[in-house]
């Protein structure tokens, strides 16, 4: 066993007394470690539903993968688990706690207010309780008739049925208390390994989508069908543009607050407001929001504060003369406009590039998002797509779209991430020999059994060490999420350090638990390499 672990895991495992020493006797240090894994008060009564959901789950699963006495044991422990969760209250406090945390806890009459961790009222815990242990009960018999289908259906489909119907419900089951349900006894560690899992997983599907885009061939109709995009896409901005614009006129003086109101074009306020127009001479102004034209205008009579208002023209008011008058569109007309122009450029410098290399437009629209994500920190992406991005998507949609910070940032690392792993995949790709594509050809194969059959088998092997490699640094660049304010283990970390002034111990707590996660997937990537490893297969 000492012979299979590498060296720098044996120095790490030798060293591992010493850690579990310091972090037993020393309060700062057990403290800290409290802190970022994000142990919350009560947690223990949380940690035997969460073990037994997980025996339950995993060990039906594992009786699909195992045969023989290992599978019977697995299936074993997955009844026994289920039996225990049903006819007892040791999953209660767990359930509990995940519903009351699946709610919002400032506006939902399922929890009690003002109360950390989460609670729910006793009438939904009553609720909660019953119907919890009704599934219970419908779960475990679920699960005996799918291993007795399993185990003794002598008809092929019936074990097929039981086989699809184990899969599916403790799959999902699975996922969700890993992957999406609250866990109070660790609740930093399991945002940091969700938030890993979810955004490489997404990534490789990204990954491989560039690839697929990549490997696009030019079609007859290729060229001709991007070209009457473009035009489409231009005629369209054409329109957008040329919509009737709106007078506004700005009146007053300019010695107090210019009064501006919803629906006034975003470029006049802003050139109200730093002055950008003749009378100001360049001199920033103040601007107050009010809700409408008539309120406006009010306002600037009555004064002091408000002097001066920008209204629509029809508001002017008999004989005054304007400090300034302007025509504008509309927001909604400028952005969609904009909008227009801006794909049909897109498209029309993809197709340039295309005619130019033989390639399909969109091959090229790959290949240019790729080398310019990997051009981009990796800080800067998550910012981007954490802050201005999402917030320009939740304008556009009014705030139907408003995704939060944990997903935000998920999605902000797999598009980092995803620009590498397409290029681990295009490497593995053409580490291929051509001779066996050629072979595949000429037996009779389609592309898509090739790339089946010939290609994935084979680079999939070869791509094992990257794109370990590159999980383990999206579970480190995971750490860059707190940025947005996401409570994983550094953002944790952070705040107790705050708190508590200690200046060597949470960061030693921390450095030491990514390095112990590092490590644990560093072993687990290195065995699935070894199980695929081209000389032993």
């Amino acid at each position: 066993m000492l012979r299979k672990l590498r060296p720098s895991n044996l120095v790490i495992l030798f060293a591992l007394p010493f850690i579990v020493f310091l972090f037993a006797t020393s309060p700062d240090y057990s403290r800290s470690l409290s802190a970022i894994v994000g142990v919350e008060p009560g947690a223990m009564a949380l940690l035997p539903g969460f073990v037994l959901l997980l025996a339950a789950f995993g060990g039906a699963l594992a009786a699909l993968r195992w045969r023989g006495r290992w599978g019977w044991a697995a299936a074993a422990l997955s009844l026994v688990a289920g039996l225990a969760l049903a006819s007892s209250e040791l999953a209660m406090p767990f359930i509990a706690s995940v519903l009351a945390n699946a709610v919002d806890g400032f506006t939902s009459d399922w929890v009690v207010r003002g109360e950390t961790p989460r609670r729910l009222t006793d009438a939904v815990l009553a609720v909660t309780t019953g119907t919890a242990h009704g599934a219970l009960w419908t779960y475990w018999a679920a699960n005996l008739v799918g291993f007795a289908g399993l185990y003794l259906a002598a008809v092929h489909p019936l074990r097929r049925w039981a086989v699809w119907g184990l899969l599916v419900l403790n799959g999902l089951g699975l996922g969700g208390i890993v992957l999406f349900a609250h866990l109070g006894f660790a609740a930093g560690v399991a945002i940091t390994l969700r938030a890993a899992i979810l955004a490489y997983g997404l990534a490789v599907l990204l990954g491989l989508g560039w690839i697929g885009l990549l490997q696009l061939q030019v079609a007859r109709r290729t060229y001709p069908l991007f070209i009457a995009f473009v035009l489409i896409c231009l005629v369209a901005a054409g329109w957008q543009f040329a919509q009737p614009r709106q007078d506004f006129v700005l009146v007053g003086n300019l010695s107090g607050k210019v009064a501006v109101t919803p629906g006034t074009p975003k470029g006049l306020i802003d050139a109200v407001r730093f002055g950008q127009f003749p009378a100001a001479n360049g001199i920033e102004l103040p601007v107050k929001t009010l809700l409408g034209a008539d309120a406006a205008m009010a306002a600037m009579v009555a004064g002091p504060d408000v002097t001066a208002a920008l209204v629509p023209l029809q508001y002017l008011p008999a004989g005054a003369k304007p400090l300034w008058q302007v025509q504008s569109l509309a927001d909604d007309t400028v952005a969609a406009g904009t909008a227009f122009g801006l794909v049909g450029l897109v498209l029309a410098l993809l197709t340039l590039g295309g005619v130019l290399h033989g390639r399909h437009p969109l091959s090229v629209g790959a290949e240019f998002i790729i080398d310019t994500i990997r051009g981009i920190p990796m800080l800067v992406i998550v910012l981007y797509v954490g802050l201005p991005l999402s917030g320009a998507v939740k304008d556009a949609t009014g705030g139907f779209i408003d995704l939060p910070n944990l997903l935000r940032g998920i999605l902000a690392m797999a598009l980092a991430y995803s620009a590498y792993l397409a290029e681990i995949f295009r490497s593995g790709i053409n580490a291929v020999p051509r001779g066996q594509l050629e072979a595949a050809r000429s037996l009779g194969l389609s592309r898509w059994q090739t790339a089946r059959h010939v290609i994935i088998p084979q680079a999939f092997r070869i791509i094992i060490p990257p794109l370990g490699n590159e999980f383990i640094a999206i579970l480190k660049d995971t750490s860059l999420l707190s940025i947005l304010s996401i409570r994983d283990i550094t953002q944790r970390m952070r705040e107790f350090q705050s708190a508590s002034f200690l200046p060597f111990a949470p960061y030693n707590s921390a450095a030491i638990f990514y390095l112990l996660l590092t490590l644990v997937a560093a072993s687990l990537i290195a065995s699935i390499e070894r199980k695929y490893h081209v000389k032993h297969h």
